[in-house]
Protein backbone atom coordinates (compact mmCIF):
# COMPACT_ATOMS: atom_id res chain seq x y z
CA UNK A 1 0.00 0.00 0.00
CA UNK A 2 1.08 3.26 -0.53
CA UNK A 3 1.88 5.67 2.27
CA UNK A 4 -0.65 7.98 3.38
CA UNK A 5 0.31 11.82 4.62
CA UNK A 6 0.74 10.83 8.54
CA UNK A 7 3.66 8.44 7.14
CA UNK A 8 4.88 10.34 4.37
CA UNK A 9 5.27 13.57 6.86
CA UNK A 10 7.14 11.14 9.38
CA UNK A 11 10.62 12.30 8.41
CA UNK A 12 9.63 15.89 7.39
CA UNK A 13 11.04 18.54 9.36
CA UNK A 14 7.93 20.59 10.32
CA UNK A 15 4.17 19.30 9.17
CA UNK A 16 1.29 21.46 8.10
CA UNK A 17 -1.21 22.28 10.89
CA UNK A 18 -4.50 24.11 9.80
CA UNK A 19 -5.08 26.44 7.37
CA UNK A 20 -6.96 29.82 8.49
CA UNK A 21 -9.50 31.40 6.05
CA UNK A 22 -11.21 34.25 5.92
CA UNK A 23 -14.77 33.83 4.48
CA UNK A 24 -18.04 35.94 3.98
CA UNK A 25 -20.66 33.95 4.68
CA UNK A 26 -19.90 31.31 7.21
CA UNK A 27 -23.24 29.26 6.97
CA UNK A 28 -22.61 28.96 3.18
CA UNK A 29 -18.79 28.06 3.77
CA UNK A 30 -19.88 25.38 5.59
CA UNK A 31 -22.42 23.84 3.50
CA UNK A 32 -19.42 23.36 1.58
CA UNK A 33 -16.43 22.59 3.99
CA UNK A 34 -18.40 20.31 6.17
CA UNK A 35 -21.38 18.88 4.76
CA UNK A 36 -19.89 18.65 1.32
CA UNK A 37 -16.23 17.80 1.37
CA UNK A 38 -17.12 16.01 4.87
CA UNK A 39 -14.75 17.74 7.62
CA UNK A 40 -15.96 17.40 11.07
CA UNK A 41 -16.84 20.43 12.73
CA UNK A 42 -14.50 20.24 15.99
CA UNK A 43 -15.59 23.34 17.85
CA UNK A 44 -16.78 27.06 17.57
CA UNK A 45 -15.61 30.13 19.39
CA UNK A 46 -18.12 32.52 19.72
CA UNK A 47 -17.53 36.43 19.13
CA UNK A 48 -15.03 37.81 21.21
CA UNK A 49 -13.54 34.95 21.93
CA UNK A 50 -9.70 33.51 21.52
CA UNK A 51 -6.68 35.85 20.12
CA UNK A 52 -7.54 38.44 17.48
CA UNK A 53 -10.71 36.87 16.95
CA UNK A 54 -13.76 39.30 16.98
CA UNK A 55 -16.67 37.69 14.70
CA UNK A 56 -16.03 33.82 16.15
CA UNK A 57 -14.95 31.12 14.12
CA UNK A 58 -15.39 27.65 13.33
CA UNK A 59 -12.73 24.66 13.87
CA UNK A 60 -12.99 22.10 11.02
CA UNK A 61 -10.83 18.90 10.49
CA UNK A 62 -10.76 14.81 11.09
CA UNK A 63 -11.04 13.19 14.52
CA UNK A 64 -7.27 13.13 14.57
CA UNK A 65 -6.04 16.54 13.44
CA UNK A 66 -7.44 20.40 12.86
CA UNK A 67 -7.28 21.11 8.92
CA UNK A 68 -9.30 24.54 8.39
CA UNK A 69 -10.18 26.92 10.52
CA UNK A 70 -12.97 29.78 8.79
CA UNK A 71 -12.75 33.09 9.92
CA UNK A 72 -16.25 35.36 9.14
CA UNK A 73 -16.17 39.06 7.80
CA UNK A 74 -14.36 38.95 4.73
CA UNK A 75 -16.87 41.32 2.45
CA UNK A 76 -15.97 40.19 -1.03
CA UNK A 77 -15.04 37.47 -2.36
CA UNK A 78 -11.57 36.07 -3.67
CA UNK A 79 -10.27 38.79 -6.00
CA UNK A 80 -7.65 37.88 -8.54
CA UNK A 81 -4.20 39.95 -9.45
CA UNK A 82 -3.05 39.67 -5.66
CA UNK A 83 -0.05 37.70 -4.28
CA UNK A 84 -2.36 35.25 -1.81
CA UNK A 85 -3.21 31.87 -1.43
CA UNK A 86 -3.40 29.89 -4.92
CA UNK A 87 -5.04 26.41 -2.92
CA UNK A 88 -4.67 24.76 -0.05
CA UNK A 89 -4.43 20.70 -0.27
CA UNK A 90 -5.75 18.24 1.39
CA UNK A 91 -3.96 14.47 1.59
CA UNK A 92 -6.38 11.95 1.38
CA UNK A 93 -4.82 8.61 3.58
CA UNK A 94 -5.64 5.87 1.01
CA UNK A 95 -6.83 5.23 -2.73
CA UNK A 96 -9.91 4.21 -1.39
CA UNK A 97 -10.91 7.70 0.20
CA UNK A 98 -9.54 9.77 -2.31
CA UNK A 99 -12.01 7.92 -5.23
CA UNK A 100 -14.53 8.49 -2.47
CA UNK A 101 -14.59 11.89 -2.08
CA UNK A 102 -14.71 12.13 -5.80
CA UNK A 103 -17.77 10.40 -6.24
CA UNK A 104 -19.31 12.46 -3.51
CA UNK A 105 -18.60 15.78 -5.68
CA UNK A 106 -19.43 13.73 -9.31
CA UNK A 107 -22.78 12.84 -7.30
CA UNK A 108 -23.29 16.37 -6.03
CA UNK A 109 -22.33 17.22 -9.28
CA UNK A 110 -20.23 19.88 -8.08
CA UNK A 111 -18.12 21.43 -10.82
CA UNK A 112 -13.97 20.21 -10.12
CA UNK A 113 -11.08 19.29 -11.87
CA UNK A 114 -9.71 15.84 -12.00
CA UNK A 115 -5.85 15.96 -12.46
CA UNK A 116 -2.60 13.54 -12.37
CA UNK A 117 0.13 15.02 -11.55
CA UNK A 118 2.13 11.80 -11.30
CA UNK A 119 3.63 12.72 -8.23
CA UNK A 120 -0.05 12.47 -6.86
CA UNK A 121 -3.70 12.24 -8.33
CA UNK A 122 -5.69 15.57 -7.52
CA UNK A 123 -9.17 17.35 -7.77
CA UNK A 124 -9.68 21.22 -7.55
CA UNK A 125 -12.58 22.92 -6.96
CA UNK A 126 -13.69 26.26 -5.30
CA UNK A 127 -15.54 27.20 -2.42
CA UNK A 128 -18.55 29.66 -2.69
CA UNK A 129 -15.62 32.76 -1.80
CA UNK A 130 -13.34 31.54 -4.75
CA UNK A 131 -11.27 29.65 -2.64
CA UNK A 132 -9.16 26.87 -4.17
CA UNK A 133 -8.70 23.53 -2.61
CA UNK A 134 -6.88 20.70 -4.07
CA UNK A 135 -8.23 16.95 -2.57
CA UNK A 136 -4.42 14.65 -3.31
CA UNK A 137 -3.94 11.29 -2.95
CA UNK A 138 0.25 10.76 -3.03
CA UNK A 139 1.57 8.44 -5.42
CA UNK A 140 5.78 9.42 -5.55
CA UNK A 141 6.23 5.95 -6.47
CA UNK A 142 5.41 6.61 -9.57
CA UNK A 143 8.23 8.88 -10.23
CA UNK A 144 11.82 8.09 -11.35
CA UNK A 145 13.14 11.36 -12.14
CA UNK A 146 12.34 14.87 -12.79
CA UNK A 147 13.77 16.99 -15.73
CA UNK A 148 13.35 20.94 -16.60
CA UNK A 149 13.39 20.88 -20.22
CA UNK A 150 13.30 24.98 -22.55
CA UNK A 151 12.03 25.45 -18.21
CA UNK A 152 9.33 23.51 -18.24
CA UNK A 153 8.96 20.34 -16.39
CA UNK A 154 8.89 16.67 -16.98
CA UNK A 155 8.21 13.81 -15.11
CA UNK A 156 9.83 10.25 -16.03
CA UNK A 157 7.86 7.99 -14.71
CA UNK A 158 9.20 4.14 -13.92
CA UNK A 159 8.58 2.79 -16.33
CA UNK A 160 10.56 5.14 -18.57
CA UNK A 161 7.88 7.27 -19.69
CA UNK A 162 7.56 11.16 -19.90
CA UNK A 163 4.41 12.95 -18.66
CA UNK A 164 3.51 16.56 -18.25
CA UNK A 165 3.05 17.71 -14.71
CA UNK A 166 -0.62 18.32 -15.57
CA UNK A 167 -2.80 15.38 -17.53
CA UNK A 168 -6.34 13.76 -17.07
CA UNK A 169 -7.15 11.40 -14.16
CA UNK A 170 -7.72 8.10 -15.17
CA UNK A 171 -10.56 7.87 -13.33
CA UNK A 172 -10.97 4.22 -14.05
CA UNK A 173 -8.09 3.04 -12.07
CA UNK A 174 -9.16 5.79 -9.51
CA UNK A 175 -12.29 3.85 -8.32
CA UNK A 176 -11.47 0.33 -8.77
CA UNK A 177 -10.18 1.28 -5.25
CA UNK A 178 -13.63 1.80 -4.32
CA UNK A 179 -14.19 -0.63 -0.91
CA UNK A 180 -18.25 0.55 -0.93
CA UNK A 181 -20.70 2.46 -2.16
CA UNK A 182 -21.14 5.20 0.57
CA UNK A 183 -20.21 8.53 -0.29
CA UNK A 184 -21.55 10.05 2.73
CA UNK A 185 -18.39 9.31 5.37
CA UNK A 186 -16.86 12.42 6.23
CA UNK A 187 -13.23 12.28 5.94
CA UNK A 188 -11.44 9.97 7.55
CA UNK A 189 -8.51 9.82 10.34
CA UNK A 190 -5.40 10.46 8.96
CA UNK A 191 -6.21 13.32 6.21
CA UNK A 192 -3.73 15.70 6.35
CA UNK A 193 -2.52 19.41 5.12
CA UNK A 194 -0.24 17.75 2.78
CA UNK A 195 0.69 21.11 1.28
CA UNK A 196 -0.37 24.80 0.13
CA UNK A 197 0.33 26.28 -3.09
CA UNK A 198 0.96 30.22 -3.27
CA UNK A 199 0.42 33.15 -5.70
CA UNK A 200 3.99 35.61 -4.98
CA UNK A 201 5.41 38.79 -6.49
CA UNK A 202 9.04 37.31 -6.54
CA UNK A 203 9.73 33.54 -6.73
CA UNK A 204 13.66 33.99 -5.60
CA UNK A 205 12.51 35.96 -2.84
CA UNK A 206 10.16 33.39 -2.08
CA UNK A 207 12.35 30.71 -2.42
CA UNK A 208 14.84 32.31 0.24
CA UNK A 209 12.52 33.08 2.53
CA UNK A 210 10.95 29.29 2.84
CA UNK A 211 14.12 27.71 2.69
CA UNK A 212 14.98 30.01 5.69
CA UNK A 213 11.92 28.80 7.50
CA UNK A 214 12.93 25.57 6.80
CA UNK A 215 11.73 24.03 3.55
CA UNK A 216 14.21 21.93 1.08
CA UNK A 217 14.85 23.64 -2.89
CA UNK A 218 13.15 21.16 -4.93
CA UNK A 219 12.07 22.27 -8.45
CA UNK A 220 13.18 25.68 -10.16
CA UNK A 221 10.49 26.00 -13.46
CA UNK A 222 10.94 29.49 -14.54
CA UNK A 223 9.87 29.23 -17.45
CA UNK A 224 6.48 28.66 -16.03
CA UNK A 225 6.81 30.88 -13.04
CA UNK A 226 7.29 28.35 -10.67
CA UNK A 227 8.81 26.25 -8.19
CA UNK A 228 8.49 24.16 -5.37
CA UNK A 229 9.95 22.69 -2.06
CA UNK A 230 9.89 20.41 -0.36
CA UNK A 231 10.30 18.73 3.98
CA UNK A 232 12.84 17.20 3.92
CA UNK A 233 11.12 14.26 3.15
CA UNK A 234 10.41 11.41 0.59
CA UNK A 235 7.08 13.95 -0.93
CA UNK A 236 8.78 16.81 -2.86
CA UNK A 237 5.87 19.38 -3.33
CA UNK A 238 5.38 20.70 0.39
CA UNK A 239 4.83 24.18 -0.50
CA UNK A 240 4.61 25.44 -3.75
CA UNK A 241 5.02 29.72 -5.61
CA UNK A 242 4.29 31.07 -8.85
CA UNK A 243 3.70 34.65 -10.42
CA UNK A 244 0.79 33.52 -12.41
CA UNK A 245 -1.34 36.83 -10.94
CA UNK A 246 2.04 38.83 -12.22
CA UNK A 247 5.42 39.76 -10.41
CA UNK A 248 5.19 41.97 -8.05
CA UNK A 249 1.54 41.46 -7.33
CA UNK A 250 0.67 42.83 -4.09
CA UNK A 251 -1.46 41.87 -1.28
CA UNK A 252 -5.57 41.68 -1.91
CA UNK A 253 -7.59 44.94 0.00
CA UNK A 254 -8.05 43.79 3.38
CA UNK A 255 -11.34 41.96 4.37
CA UNK A 256 -11.08 39.80 0.73
CA UNK A 257 -11.89 36.18 1.74
CA UNK A 258 -8.90 34.36 1.29
CA UNK A 259 -6.48 32.73 3.39
CA UNK A 260 -5.26 34.78 6.70
CA UNK A 261 -2.35 32.42 7.67
CA UNK A 262 -1.29 28.72 7.66
CA UNK A 263 1.00 26.73 10.27
CA UNK A 264 3.49 24.97 10.49
CA UNK A 265 4.05 22.78 13.48
CA UNK A 266 7.97 21.26 14.86
CA UNK A 267 7.08 18.09 15.93
CA UNK A 268 10.47 18.10 17.65
CA UNK A 269 8.11 20.51 20.12
CA UNK A 270 11.82 22.91 20.21
CA UNK A 271 10.66 25.85 17.61
CA UNK A 272 8.85 28.88 19.63
CA UNK A 273 5.67 30.25 18.70
CA UNK A 274 7.02 32.51 15.42
CA UNK A 275 4.24 34.70 13.24
CA UNK A 276 5.67 35.63 10.11
CA UNK A 277 5.02 37.05 6.78
CA UNK A 278 6.82 36.20 3.73
CA UNK A 279 8.12 38.71 0.82
CA UNK A 280 4.63 38.99 -1.16
CA UNK A 281 2.35 39.17 2.09
CA UNK A 282 1.49 35.68 2.75
CA UNK A 283 1.56 35.04 6.44
CA UNK A 284 2.37 32.17 8.70
CA UNK A 285 2.53 30.67 12.12
CA UNK A 286 5.75 28.14 13.15
CA UNK A 287 4.78 26.63 16.28
CA UNK A 288 5.97 23.60 18.72
CA UNK A 289 4.02 20.49 18.42
CA UNK A 290 1.73 20.21 21.41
Amino acid sequence: MRPGPTESTADDDLTYGAVHLNVTDLDRSLVFWRDLIGLTELGRDEPGQGPANETGMVRLGVNDAELVVLHPGAVRPVQRGYSALYHLAIHMPSEAEFARILSRLFAARYPHAPTDHITHWATYLDDPDGINLEIAFETIDRVRSLEIVGGRPQIIDTEGRRHDMTEPLGLEEVFSFREDDDDSKPLPEGCRIGHVHLYVGDIEAAQSFYEGVGFTPHMDATGIGFADMSLGGTFPHRIAVNTWQGVGAPQAPEATAGMRHFELVDPEGTTPVRELTDPSGNSLVVKPAV
